[in-house]
């Protein structure tokens, strides 16, 4: 019996991880009352206490929370931004390569990715690796997601009975192209400078849609859009939750994969440009499913277990 301790439970991550750990019968999640939540040294004894604990925290607090870890046998998976590109934690995106899958399973601290990174990360690090762009290709990326991933207050937005007609449109934002998630992206893919990125949030609760489009005449090879489905299937070939899909009927939707792991991987395009987009859960493989896979890879399990 594992013992998980999950700080932050009551956001939306922390509660998807609650729910996905909840029928599994080899963990036992320790819990605060609602007057001790909060309380530093009723943390500080919970988080001692369990071989896992999640950190479903702001940026500050979690820092502050690593910070209360004394015993060497506690795991940390940090879902916050504040450790993605740190020194000495292990980036939770195992289908990446052999060495992240590695790095997962012996350390003692793992960050957890974003949701929109994971997208662009599992399009783009494969075509860096193996030479296909430049480390100075003018990436730009476009992604849309449900309004779970806006958090408490966003979501609140969203369902009050009475709210501002804009919210029923899709609304782009991060307009300082400055968003939280372009540092690890940069870091992953190892780019000489940042991506645009052009988030979109929207009138429904969960998935998402990353998309990344490639000028065929800046690649540094000419390569088909067979070819290049070709080298998603092969970086992808011995993972379980990350695939790659076939052209699609004209339409790609960003919630076939809500309340699973999974992400497919697609490419469309012609002989001058490509389109390539990865479909997920916001809440899934960008949240709370990618947290209970890098737990279960650290504690030895099979990756599979507890997820759909």
């Amino acid at each position: 019996m594992y013992n998980v301790f999950i700080d932050g439970k009551e956001g939306t991550t922390g509660l998807q991880i609650f729910d996905r750990l909840g029928m599994r019968k080899d963990v036992n999640v320790i819990s605060l009352s609602e007057e001790k939540r909060k309380d530093v040294s009723a943390r500080k004894e919970a988080i001692n206490a369990a071989d896992i604990v999640f950190l479903c925290l702001p940026d500050g607090a979690a820092k502050e929370a690593v910070g209360l870890v004394e015993s060497d046998q506690v795991r940390v998976i940090d879902a916050s931004t504040a450790h993605r590109t740190a020194s000495g934690w292990a980036y939770g995106f195992p289908e990446l390569s052999a060495e992240h899958r590695s790095a997962i399973a012996r350390s003692r601290f793992i960050a957890n990715p974003g949701c929109y990174a994971s997208g662009f990360i599992a399009l783009v690090r494969p075509l860096g690796k193996r030479g296909i762009v430049s480390a100075a290709y003018p990436f730009v990326c476009h992604a849309v997601s449900g309004y779970s991933g806006a958090g408490k207050k966003g979501i609140a937005q969203y369902e009050a009975e009475v709210r501002d007609a804009a919210l029923e449109t899709p609304r782009l934002y991060g307009l300082t192209l400055s968003h939280k998630h372009l540092p690890e992206m940069v870091a992953q893919c190892a780019l000489s400078h940042k991506p645009i990125f052009n988030p979109y949030i929207c009138d429904y609760y969960s998935g998402m849609s990353v998309s990344v489009p490639l000028y065929e005449g800046l690649l540094e090879k000419k390569l088909t859009v067979k070819e290049l489905r070709d080298v998603y299937r092969e970086q992808y070939a011995d993972a379980y939750f990350v695939h790659v899909g076939e052209e699609t009927d004209g339409y790609i939707a960003a919630n076939p994969f809500n309340g699973t792991n999974h992400m497919e991987i697609l490419v469309h395009g012609n002989e001058e440009q490509v389109l390539l987009t990865a479909v997920f859960d916001n809440l899934g493989k960008g949240a709370s499913g990618a947290a209970v896979q890098n737990m279960n890879i650290a504690l030895g399990l099979d990756e599979k277990t507890g997820l759909a």
